[in-house]
């Protein structure tokens, strides 16, 4: 009788031609000139659930971009796990710096080169033929599963926050599993239990009430790109400590033993800083490890400024607008309202003479942390350790995946969040990429996940 390892070798070559088939389409949700093709992805992902077995296929339609879910309820007495991912992608811009094409995936160096290699696509479809895997070697399924897929993930997720609290019995399960976080280095099986939550913002400066000619009015006009930029340099210091009134006052330290953990953990900082940032020095708290920087500690970051004349050649004019991103990167016990309102309140006092300065919030949720010792958690420790031969770290994350906190809140539920990428593949950079070997042994470690967690009941 085939093995779940033995089916999945035998069907490598399709397993990467339907990931590559959905890597060619360009769903980038942020552009309204790629609406279709989000549409398109959308329907991909819905058929490829159908054609592993899944029954009552949905894509559902929202005000943004289609959810779609699926189930298949015939494992009695078994738990439910419900696999969450996202088809959506981010821009590939800068075009120029990619290798290959982003939407023509290559295999180079034993790795998938393409835009959503592995954020999400990859990582979700794993989900998809572990599912079929199972079928194909069993007829059925050991657990009971529930799929709900977004395409707004990489755009805040508007739609999937309004579709849970709302639809919360027809997405009960006893877990969650979410693919979509990366090992801790290649060969070593990771769980991730921590992720920093995250509020988005646009800051605005006003100065004059047009564009003024730098000549006629520089020295007594105030500049709102200057404006801006004085303003947004006095939210940090030169430690990169933040310097909001009370934005510090929640901030909940890790234990001792999380922290001999991480310090257990074969982290190099030279090869960090060479490998993964690319820069000439690190930056931030120096009293902190770089774990502890990059996993615990809040953030706020500059993610681009706009405003003023920017095109070839020379426009001599003082700009009467600016806007900058600003995001700010949260951890357990901050209150993402409370976050907003601090930084609110210290944009409006520190607004520099003459510029009129205001907030927008374009997202926002919290940090999430998920208990170890739970009894899903541990099997897919087990699994995990299993299937790569060692044991299971326990790690958290510095990025943010606002469903693991709407599942939490809304369903009761933990995350498993068992990822496969690697520290350097690049997400949302030119040349993204996934190990093609860690595609293959995801599938496998997830269909193992779920034989395991089915003979727990």
């Amino acid at each position: 009788m085939a093995t779940t390892a033995s089916y999945v070798d035998s069907n490598r070559d399709k397993f990467l031609a339907e990931l590559f088939d959905l890597l060619r389409i360009p769903s980038i949700s942020t552009s309204p000139d790629h609406r279709g093709d989000v549409a398109r992805a959308a329907k991909f992902v819905a058929d490829s659930l159908s054609a592993a077995g899944l029954e009552n296929v949905e894509i559902i339609p929202t005000d943004g971009h289609p959810l779609i879910y699926a189930d298949w309820l015939h494992a009695p007495g078994k738990p439910a796990v419900l696999c969450y991912g996202h088809y959506d992608v981010q821009p590939p811009d800068p075009l120029e710096e990619w290798v290959s094409p982003p939407f023509e995936p290559a295999v180079r160096n034993g790795n998938i080169y393409a835009r959503g290699a592995v954020d999400d696509k990859g990582q979700m479809l794993m989900h998809v033929k572990a599912v079929e895997t199972l079928r194909a070697i069993y007829g059925k399924l050991p657990v009971n599963l529930k799929f709900l897929i977004e395409g707004e993930e990489e755009v805040g997720g508007a739609s999937i926050a309004k579709f849970v609290p709302n639809n919360k019995e027809k997405l009960k399960a006893d877990v969650a599993l979410v693919s979509d976080t990366a090992l801790y280095a290649e060969g070593i099986p990771t769980l991730c239990i921590g992720l920093r939550g995250l509020v988005y913002t646009e800051v605005e400066a006003k100065g004059p009430a047009k564009d003024l000619h730098s000549g006629l009015y520089g020295g007594a006009a105030p500049n709102a790109v200057f404006g801006l930029v004085e303003l947004l340099s006095k939210a940090k210091d030169s430690n990169g400590r933040i310097q909001i009134p009370g934005i510090y006052d929640d901030v909940a330290e890790p234990a001792a033993e999380e922290l001999a953990s991480w310090k257990s953990l074969p982290f190099s900082e030279r090869q960090f800083l060479e490998h993964e940032v690319g820069a000439k020095e690190l930056t931030g708290e120096p009293d902190r490890s770089v774990l502890e920087r990059v996993w615990s500690r809040p953030t706020l970051e500059v993610h681009g400024i706009a405003g003023g004349f920017t095109g070839a050649g020379a426009k001599t004019v003082i700009p009467a607008r600016a806007t900058a991103k600003v995001s700010m990167r949260l951890v357990p016990r901050q209150n993402p309202e409370k976050a907003i309102a601090a930084l609110r309140d210290w944009i409006a006092a520190n607004a520099p003479a003459g510029i009129e300065a205001s907030l927008k919030v374009l997202s926002a949720g919290p940090a999430t942390m998920v208990d170890p010792s739970h009894a899903a958690i541990q099997v897919a420790a087990r699994a995990f350790a299993a299937e790569l031969g060692r044991e299971t770290v326990f790690i958290r994350s510095g990025g943010s995946i606002p469903i693991v906190g709407e599942f939490a809140h809304h369903l009761g539920i933990p995350t498993i969040l068992m990822g496969f990428g690697l520290p350097d593949d690049g997400l949302h950079s030119p040349n993204e990429k996934f190990k093609l070997e860690n595609y293959y042994t995801g599938i496998k470690t997830i269909a193992r996940f779920l034989e395991q967690y089915g003979a727990t009941a």
